[in-house]
């Protein structure tokens, strides 16, 4: 099996779990190989815990699952230095945290408070945990996948946008059409009616030669030039347009630049590309953009969104000359 025919095998499989959410199996699949993490927005219901669940199954991974809870502790998270009795004799040894994974499901992230939140923030950046001055590393295949509610308020906690930054994309999850629902309630009846069927791992070797081959697809210095300056747009939008300077608070940071690129690049490898194109970049910008961009209250009191903001952006951004 070939890199390719394993990421192919990996969509399949998901997607014949999750009807109706392509564009989140997709996405998720997106950021296994540009080796980031992922967070996802959605109601309850949306198959949010279903979709990282199918990913972790296809995968010879080990899965952990971190429900964020406002009485969760850093070390439940990352681990503790624990006392054992060797032979009469007291001694230290490192208990491995839930972070200890290679795909991690942070579910409903935004329940736990700060200190817990920022225990996440060297794993995800640097894939380590440093407890009593001692550095562990992660494994290599390393992915955390985190989801919050929109409309729960109460008993959450807003991530920081330190915390948000170390997210290479930022998904939104909606209902599904009437068909997809009427068959993903069918494919629930029939799993419970028979055994589920156990598909062959993907080996992990297979993931890192994906990631590999994403590497090499090739992005022009005039593309490269054109992704800076829809960051610039975004951190300076007085020089594209009067309008977006009343509504951008708070541009896109550095990591967002090197997000749009990673993802630009998965994207043209998943449709059998060798060099991104304009139209990969269009198809991730508003996920990598989304939770990097803030907006300003004038831009709230008109009901203006992000995405309609990163579309006009796309309008007043001249594209690349080929």
């Amino acid at each position: 099996m070939t890199a390719r025919e394993a990421i192919m095998q990996l969509q399949e499989g998901m997607n014949s779990t999750t009807i109706g959410q392509k564009h989140i199996v997709d996405r998720l699949i997106m950021g296994l190989l540009a080796d980031g993490n992922v967070l996802i927005e959605g109601l309850p219901g949306l198959a949010k815990t279903r979709v990282v669940h199918s990913m972790a199954d296809l995968i010879e991974s080990k899965f952990s699952r971190i429900q964020f809870t406002p009485d969760l502790s850093p070390s439940d998270v990352m681990g503790e230095e624990r006392r054992y009795n060797d032979n009469g004799k007291t001694v230290m040894r490192f208990h491995e945290g839930a972070i200890f994974g290679n795909i991690i499901l942070a579910d409903e992230i935004n329940r736990a408070p700060a200190k817990v939140q920022s225990a996440m923030l060297e794993a995800m950046e640097e894939k380590q945990v440093t407890v009593a001055g001692v550095t562990h590393k992660l494994p290599k295949l390393f992915v955390v996948i985190a989801t919050q509610n929109p409309i729960e308020q109460d008993g959450t906690y807003p991530l920081s946008e330190a915390q948000k930054d170390r997210f290479l994309m930022h998904v939104n999850i909606d209902y599904v059409d009437m068909e997809s629902e009427f068959q993903m309630v069918k494919m629930i009846r029939e799993e419970r009616r028979q055994p589920k069927t156990v598909h062959e791992k993907i080996p992990q070797e297979l993931i890192f030669a994906a990631r590999d081959e994403v590497s090499m697809v090739t992005i022009s210095d005039a593309l490269g030039h054109y992704m800076i300056d829809l960051v610039f747009a975004t951190r300076y939008p007085m020089r594209y347009r009067r309008q977006l300077a009343v509504m951008i608070e708070r541009g896109v940071s550095p990591r967002g630049s090197l997000a749009l690129s990673q993802c630009a690049q998965a994207h043209a490898w998943m449709k059998g590309k060798s060099e991104v194109e304009v139209e990969d970049v269009h198809e991730v910008i508003r996920d990598v953009f989304h939770h990097r961009l803030e907006i300003t209250e004038h831009a709230l009191l008109n009901e203006r969104t992000k995405e309609e903001i990163i579309g006009i952006i796309l309008e007043n951004v001249p594209l690349p000359k080929v």
